[in-house]
């Protein structure tokens, strides 16, 4: 569809150039140069004013409802990070007695609340 205006303003500027030339004096080669550069000029003219132009799209703003979030935010738990040292260091039976009072150095475990021992981590 723009090409439809590229070819009717060439088309009407190679018929202006073409009547408009002196043909009481010229031959037919003239008219027919005059009626080509016509045609070219009219192909530029017509290519410059059918172009797209940049049109800025429309701002649209949504009701606040669209960005109201469906369901609440949850809070996210983090754990602390801890130091242990490493099983079977003097450090880690340091750790172990202090942390449980059932703690049994031969064996590295301790009593849980459960009634079996544990393995102090």
């Amino acid at each position: 569809m723009p090409f439809i205006k590229t070819i009717a303003a060439a088309a009407s500027i190679a018929v202006a150039a073409i009547a408009f030339a002196p043909s009481a004096q010229a031959d037919n080669d003239d008219a027919i140069i005059a009626g080509a550069a016509g045609f070219a000029v009219g192909t530029l003219f017509g290519n410059a004013i059918s172009r797209p132009h940049y049109v800025a799209p429309r701002a649209y703003y949504a009701p606040r409802a669209h960005y109201a979030p469906r369901y609440a935010p949850r809070a996210v738990y983090v754990a602390p990070v801890t130091y242990k040292p490493a099983p079977w260091t003097p450090a880690w039976y340091s750790y172990c007695a202090q942390k449980y009072r059932s703690f049994d150095p031969r064996s590295g475990t301790f009593m849980g609340y459960d009634g079996h021992r544990h393995m102090c981590h």
